[in-house]
């Protein structure tokens, strides 16, 4: 089964029980996938909780595995977003550090956000 980068758009969703998310996560770790974010996608998270969600973030974070910035990904956010910079698309740091996690350590990509992410090598879930 694959590994999967779960964006923050898509936990934030699942930690406020939205669109059907939680149950998506549930079902794909039920069906043997691992999940796990970006170290980046970890301060997002924190920054944008509510107070009251302090304990339900942690708890859902700590189940996820932690995909740290290293200087290979760094280096690849750095590229991609140059590449796509001068095909003139300006595209987030942030969103490059995770499409970079995403490359480096072959996994797909869970995200509702498909627009910040246009890189043909990237493998999104669920597949268009």
């Amino acid at each position: 089964m694959a590994a999967y980068l779960v964006d923050t758009n898509i936990l934030v969703l699942a930690l406020r029980r939205k669109q059907g998310k939680w149950e998506m996560l549930r079902g794909l770790v039920a069906a043997g996938a691992t999940l796990g974010c970006s170290a980046i996608t970890i301060g997002e998270m924190y920054a944008g909780m509510r107070p009251h969600e302090r304990a339900a973030t942690e708890a859902l974070l700590a189940e996820l595995t932690c995909y740290d910035v290293t200087s290979e990904v760094a280096r690849g956010a750095g590229l991609l977003r140059n590449e796509w910079k001068s095909k003139g698309q300006t595209l987030a740091l942030d969103d490059m550090i995770i499409a970079a996690t995403v490359i480096a350590h072959g996994l797909v990509l869970l995200t509702d956000n498909r627009k910040d992410f246009p890189m043909p090598e990237l493998g999104l879930y669920p597949p268009m």
